[in-house]
């Protein structure tokens, strides 16, 4: 198994929430909408997921961190699992200007959204089904705050596909240390189906022969 990485908590703090007034708001109903992954979801109202889902240059540094923990060259080769509007690739595109950015995700209104600068690097396709790409084709495989939003079944065959496309891998999951924080993620998430402590995900990992590295979110 890979390490335990600290890149986009900090990012994940900054946002503030209200975790009852969410649980208080519909919130079956609002999953229901959030789970079709439309605009209601990236661009509505903040009850339905992000409540706007605009650029504003946040992703810059997460890509910097990356750059520098796997030490990607200009030319790297990069694919990015659950690429929502693609504001990531979008950095990595600014950074590398030479690498060769390949992102996806479900959702066509994510794609069709994108940023426009990336667009025609992204495509519509399941996390857990098979990649279009050879063994090890990426120096860099990542998927961030997606695998969670799938079934068990379909994390495993989600998990081997990025670990048989990436050299380096590295994703991050939601999780919780304490009952606070389970249910303040019970309160706060729309799409999660799989909610485990940080010893359950490694197990996981290592049950589906996951060997990249790996972050926790908190929702303290």
């Amino acid at each position: 198994m890979g390490k335990l990485l600290s890149i986009i908590t900090s990012l994940h703090k900054n946002t503030k929430r209200d975790y009852i007034k969410r649980m208080l708001d519909e919130k079956a109903a609002c999953s229901r909408v959030a789970r079709r992954y439309g605009r209601n979801y990236w661009d509505g109202n903040r009850r339905y997921g992000y409540g706007g889902y605009k650029y504003d240059g946040r992703w810059e540094v997460v890509a910097k961190k990356l750059i520098e923990v796997y030490r990607l060259k200009n030319n790297a080769k990069i694919l990015d699992v659950g690429c929502g509007k693609g504001f990531l690739l979008y950095e990595f595109k600014k950074l590398l200007p030479q690498a060769i950015l390949k992102g996806f995700d479900i959702s066509q209104y994510a794609i069709e959204n994108a940023k426009e600068e990336i667009r025609d690097n992204l495509f519509i396709h399941r996390a857990q089904d098979p990649y279009l790409f050879k063994d090890k084709e990426f120096d860099l495989v990542l998927s961030l705050t997606t695998l969670y939003n799938i079934c068990i079944d379909d994390l495993k065959s989600a998990l081997q596909e990025v670990e048989r496309v990436g050299k380096n891998k590295y994703v991050t999951m939601e999780s919780y240390r304490n009952e606070r924080e389970l249910f303040n993620l019970q309160c706060w998430a729309l799409t999660c189906e799989l909610f485990f402590r940080p010893e359950e995900w490694r197990w996981l990992f290592d049950v589906f022969g996951y060997t990249g590295d790996y972050e926790f979110i908190f929702f303290e």
